[in-house]
C-alpha cells in the first residue's frame, strides 16, 4: 500500500509538461484507472456543489465567526501551522477560539496544537462532524459578544488581559481543513498554497492533487503561499499571476515554518537549542505531505551530513520500519564514524511517540518550527489587519442579511397566523439572533 501511495502521489506530481515515459509501467498501468476515478470524483463534487446551491444540503451558521483554513491540494501546504498562528493571535487579545479538526489518522495535528496552546485560552474541538462538535462547545461554554462585552475596551490597548470567566466563553471559530467543509458557513476564507509543488498535474484526486479545480481559489478571501524560502522569486512571482488570473484582487502572503528548537521524544516539556545539529550526521524521518521543506530546514541548521526517509503523509511507523531505520543508521555510523542522531517532525512524534522510542540507542529528537511570514512587503502585522477588515466588513453584511431574513420571517407569520415565529438557525436556540461582531483593535 505505501509503494501504491508513492506511485500516485508521483503521477500526481508530474506536469504535463515533463516526459511521462520515464513513470514506471506500474504508474502508466495505473494513469487509465486514476483518470476514471478522477472523472467520477469531478462529477460528484459538481453534483454535490449544486446541491448546496440549490438548498437541498443547508449550510449551518455559527453565532461567532467563523475563519476557514484550507487548501486545494493534499498535504504539506501548511494548514496546521495557520490554523495554530492565528489561535495564539486571538488568545492574546483575550478572545477565545474555538478550533474544529477532524483529526484525521490519530489526530497528529490535534495533539501537537494542544500541546502548543495548553496554556492559553484556546479550545479544540475534534471530528468529523465539525458542526455537532461546535454545538456541542458553544453549549459547554457559550459564546461571547465582544461587541456588547465591557472587555471590549481593554481589546483595543496593549495592556494584558487579565484572567476572567469570560475567557472560557468562545468568540470565534478556526475552522481547520475547511474549505471543503461546506455545511459550516464561514466569513473569512483563507487559502493555503505550498509553493514547492502548488498544483502538481493540475488535475483531480487521484489522478492529480486537486481537491477542487483552481477556479474555487475564487472563494478565497486571502492566499497565504507557504515554504516560499524554498521557492525562487522568478518561480513566486509566476504563482502570483497564476493565482491573479483566478481572482485578481485576492491578497497574497508568504509563509515558512521558522524552527525553533529540538525535544527529546522521553520529554516533551525539554528544549534544546538548534546549534546541537552542528557537525551532526542527520537522519530525516518523516510522514507529512512535504518533506523536501523538512530536510531542506534540518540542512540549513549546519549538520555534516543529512540522510532521509520519506514515508506516505500521516503514515504510523510499524516495528518493521523500525528495523529499516536502525539499518539506515548502522550504515551511516559505519560511513562516518560517528553515532548518527534522528530528527523527526511533531507531527510524526504526536502520531505515535511511543514507538520511537523502540529506536535506542540512537538519540531521537523532535523538531519544533511556527509559521513566520517573511515578505518585508507582506507581513504578519499585515495580515492581521486585513484579517481584521474581513471580519468586519463580512459580519456587517452577513448580519444585513440576518436582518433582512427575520423580518421577512416575522411578515409571513404575522399574516399567516398573528404569531412571530422567527426562523432560527439550530445553534442559535434560545441564542440572540444577531451575528457577533468581533473588535479586533488590540491586534492591529
Amino acid at each position: 500500500m505505501e509503494q501504491l501511495k508513492r506511485s500516485v502521489n508521483q503521477i500526481a506530481y508530474t506536469s504535463p509538461t515533463q516526459n511521462l515515459s520515464k513513470l514506471s509501467f506500474l504508474q502508466r498501468s495505473l494513469t487509465p484507472f486514476l483518470f476514471t476515478a478522477s472523472s467520477i470524483y469531478k462529477l460528484a463534487l459538481s453534483l454535490r456543489h449544486q446541491l448546496y446551491h440549490l438548498g437541498f444540503f443547508r449550510k449551518h451558521r455559527l453565532p461567532v465567526p467563523v475563519i476557514s483554513v484550507g487548501n486545494l491540494t493534499w498535504g504539506g501546504n501548511g494548514k496546521t501551522p495557520m490554523v495554530e498562528f492565528l489561535a495564539l493571535l486571538f488568545a492574546k487579545a483575550g478572545i477565545s477560539p474555538l478550533i474544529l479538526t477532524r483529526g484525521y489518522a490519530g489526530g497528529d495535528e490535534a495533539k501537537m496544537l494542544q500541546r502548543h496552546l495548553s496554556e492559553t485560552s484556546a479550545k479544540i474541538g475534534v471530528g468529523a462532524n465539525r458542526t455537532a462538535t461546535a454545538a456541542r462547545f458553544l453549549e459547554q461554554h457559550g459564546y461571547l459578544d465582544l461587541q456588547s462585552n465591557d472587555r471590549n475596551e481593554k481589546l483595543c490597548t496593549n495592556q494584558e488581559v487579565g484572567v476572567s470567566s469570560n475567557l472560557e466563553k468562545i468568540s470565534v471559530v478556526i475552522l481547520d481543513d475547511g474549505m471543503q467543509h461546506w455545511r459550516l458557513s464561514r466569513d473569512v476564507e483563507i487559502v493555503m498554497v505550498n509553493g514547492t509543488k502548488p498544483w502538481g498535474n493540475t488535475r483531480l484526486i487521484p489522478l492529480g492533487p486537486l481537491r477542487e479545480p483552481l477556479t474555487s481559489l475564487k472563494r478565497a478571501d486571502v492566499v497565504v503561499i507557504h515554504h516560499a524560502d524554498l521557492v525562487s522569486d522568478r518561480d513566486l512571482k509566476l504563482l502570483e499571476l497564476m493565482i491573479h488570473e483566478m481572482k485578481d484582487d485576492l491578497p497574497i502572503f508568504f509563509t515558512c515554518l521558522s524552527p525553533l528548537c529540538f525535544f527529546e521524544t522521553n520529554n516533551c516539556m525539554s528544549k534544546m537549542p538548534l546549534s546541537v545539529m552542528r557537525n551532526r550526521v542527520v537522519l530525516c524521518v518523516s510522514s507529512i505531505g512535504s518533506p523536501d521543506a523538512f530536510v531542506q530546514g534540518t540542512e540549513k541548521l549546519g549538520p555534516l551530513h543529512v540522510d532521509r526517509l520519506d514515508f506516505s503523509d500521516h503514515y504510523s511507523i510499524q516495528a518493521k520500519d523500525i528495523d529499516m531505520i536502525k539499518e539506515r543508521l548502522r550504515k551511516l555510523h559505519d560511513c562516518f564514524g560517528v553515532k548518527p542522531v534522528v530528527v523527526v517532525t511533531e507531527k510524526d512524534y504526536d502520531r505515535d511517540p511511543v514507538i520511537l522510542k523502540d529506536l535506542c540507542p540512537f538519540e531521537v529528537l523532535v523538531l519544533t518550527s511556527r509559521l513566520q511570514f517573511i515578505s518585508k512587503a507582506r507581513t504578519g502585522e499585515c495580515f492581521q489587519k486585513l484579517l481584521k477588515q474581513l471580519l468586519t466588513s463580512k459580519l456587517s453584511m452577513s448580519e444585513e442579511h440576518d436582518a433582512v431574513n427575520l423580518k421577512n420571517d416575522i411578515e409571513d407569520a404575522d399574516s399567516a397566523c398573528h404569531q412571530v415565529m422567527p426562523k432560527v438557525y439550530w445553534v442559535r436556540q434560545n441564542m440572540p439572533l444577531e451575528v457577533t461582531k468581533l473588535n479586533l483593535s488590540h491586534v492591529s
